[in-house]
Formats: structure tokens, sequence, C-alpha cells
């Protein structure tokens, strides 16, 4: 029998964390939605050329970074709204090159306060609704019920992505400085500002883990 929040019934499930990753069954893929800022920092890192060590992502993204360590050997994407419909084609290709029904854990980081607490971001509610929505419009659309609602709450507020974003607390984090910003600049990534996190399919660019370092997926 399944367990009762394993998602196990559905292709598309969604969790909070690498507690809620653990929490679902085990899936093909896995996309990691953080929007602020490592899913698009790296995002945009790898639409450049650039690479992305995973280890030293670990630096300056406490949540983001974990969830993708934890993946173990599912195929590991990252997601934000900025490259949402690009990770959905991503996902749907990478179903046709198996050719079987493929098993989707979008996974949204959140924020962890200084006890290790896990808090939810509305950035990375909005990021997980923007790419499950994606998937939907492809086709891709047994989800699972706190998916469902993820791709809803995006769509009823697509409109105003820039203003829930920026007037998020993760934002406001930014905006008075966090130490993370100098160690991202020091493993070599462009740190994305909040506003460029928010707009919606900027880029083509999807990043994968591959041996231990974020590429372009092809």
């Amino acid at each position: 029998m399944p367990a009762p929040f394993d998602q196990s019934t559905y292709q598309v499930r969604l969790e909070w964390g690498v507690d809620g990753l653990a929490r679902l069954a085990p899936a093909d893929i896995v996309v990691v939605v953080d929007v602020l800022r490592f899913s698009s920092s790296v995002a945009d890192a790898v639409a450049s050329g650039s690479e992305v060590p995973l280890e030293g992502a670990v630096a300056w993204s406490r949540n983001g970074a974990a969830v993708a360590a934890a993946a173990g050997d599912a195929t590991v994407l990252l997601g934000s709204l900025r490259n949402a419909g690009a990770v959905a084609r991503a996902v749907a290709t990478l179903q046709n090159r198996r050719q079987a029904r493929t098993s989707v854990a979008v996974i949204a980081a959140g924020e962890s306060d200084a006890a290790g607490a896990l808090r939810v971001a509305v950035e990375d509610q909005l990021g997980a609704g923007a790419v499950i929505a994606a998937l939907t419009d492809l086709g891709i659309d047994h989800t699972a019920p706190d998916a469902a609602v993820a791709a809803e709450g995006f769509r009823a507020l697509r409109r105003a992505l820039r203003h829930m974003v920026s007037a998020s607390g993760s934002a406001r984090e930014i905006a008075d400085g966090v130490p993370a910003t100098d160690r991202m600049t020091a493993a070599g990534v462009v740190p994305t500002s909040p506003a460029a996190a928010a707009e919606l399919d900027a880029l083509d660019a999807v990043p994968i883990l591959r041996d231990g370092v974020f590429v372009a997926f092809e």
C-alpha cells in the first residue's frame, strides 16, 4: 500500500524541502525550485555557457542545493519562473526518450531560519506552480492535489508575479544584503536580481545535474 503522503499514484507531485522530497515516492525526475536565488542564478549561468558544480553551490544555497544533493538516482533539473516552460519541455523530451510514463517530483526549496526550520516561500510556491502549469499545458497533467493547487495559484496570480516576488520576505532579505551574495560571486555565479527572477519564461536554458555539475540540458 502506498504511504499516505508519498503521492505515488500521481505522475506530477509537489513537496517542500529535503524532508518533503523524502516523503515522496522515488521519482524519475526531480525539479528543484529555489527562485531566490539558486534556480534562477544557475539557469542564467548555464544559459551563458557556464557550468556550476553542485558542491560549490552548497556554500551559498542552503536549501536548493541541499534538495539537489538529496535526489539520489533521479534526473535533477532546476526550475524557476524564468525557465518554467523550458523545464516542462525538457521533462517531455526526457519522457519521450525513455518511452515510458515518467514521474516528476517538483520540490519547492523554501527558506530556512537560523534554527534550520523550513519556511514556505511565496516565490518558490509560484515557481513550482509555473512549472506544473507548463507541464499540464503539455499534457503531463496527472497531478497530485498539492501540485494542482500550486498550478492554479500561479495561474491566478501570473499577472502579479513581479509584485509578489519583490514583496516577498526573501526579496526583502536580499535588499537588506545577505552574506550568500558574496559567496555566489566568489563561486563565479552572478546573482539574479528579484526583479529578473520574476520574469516568466525569460530563458530557454534548463540546468541538469550531470556528474555533480549543472550544465545546460540538450
